[in-house]
């Protein structure tokens, strides 16, 4: 009998930083592939300025992005084969971080008017 898949659970916080990662890694001047693998390296993270960021084409409240600087974030990400362990030097989203699907992908952000 085959073996279940454990399905990956992620709380609102997780979530909404892993679909930022996404945008990241989606984003050309925030990201680079890398070799002989499909994971994807963030080269850049947004920083804050006032009540929002920028991320990628989007603004994105501050307040949604309190994750990206949240270690315990970062380290239920790497538990859960999301991003890969050495994010405290380099962020490597990996290819089923980028495939998972948070169900927030067009909840909380909108494209940047500025």
């Amino acid at each position: 009998m085959p073996s279940a898949t454990k399905k990956l659970k992620l709380n609102p916080l997780q979530s909404k930083t892993l679909v930022l990662l996404q945008i990241l890694a989606r984003d050309a001047d925030s990201s680079a592939a890398v070799a002989e693998s499909d994971d994807i390296r963030v080269t850049r993270l947004p920083h804050g300025h006032g009540n929002h960021m920028h991320v990628g084409q989007y603004v994105v409240s501050t307040k949604d992005a309190s994750g990206l600087d949240n270690p315990a974030v970062w380290v239920a990400l790497v538990r859960k084969g999301l991003v890969r362990e050495n994010w405290q030097k380099e962020i490597i989203v990996t290819a089923a971080g980028l495939a998972f699907s948070t169900g927030l992908e067009s909840k909380f952000v909108s494209t940047s008017d500025h």
